[in-house]
């Protein structure tokens, strides 16, 4: 047996990534898609607001609102 350590992570295969839009490989030129038709339906997703980070509104900007809404 030899002392030397053995490089797990070496001898590892790599997983091939995938498109996030259809899950075919991802090809060079448009990574992380795998085509410019993956690409542009992303860019259409941004654009039309689909993806979104929910956020809860501040306690402050809530009494602000119920307040304006008193007032009108």
């Amino acid at each position: 047996m030899s002392d030397d350590p053995i490089d797990l992570a070496a001898a590892r295969p790599r997983k091939q990534a995938a498109c996030p839009i259809c899950s075919r490989p991802v090809v060079a030129a448009f990574k992380p898609f795998c085509s410019k038709r993956c690409a542009d339906v992303d860019l259409s997703r941004w654009l039309g607001e689909a993806y979104r980070v929910p956020v809860a509104p501040d306690d402050d900007e809530a009494e602000q609102a119920d307040e304006k809404n008193q007032t009108l």
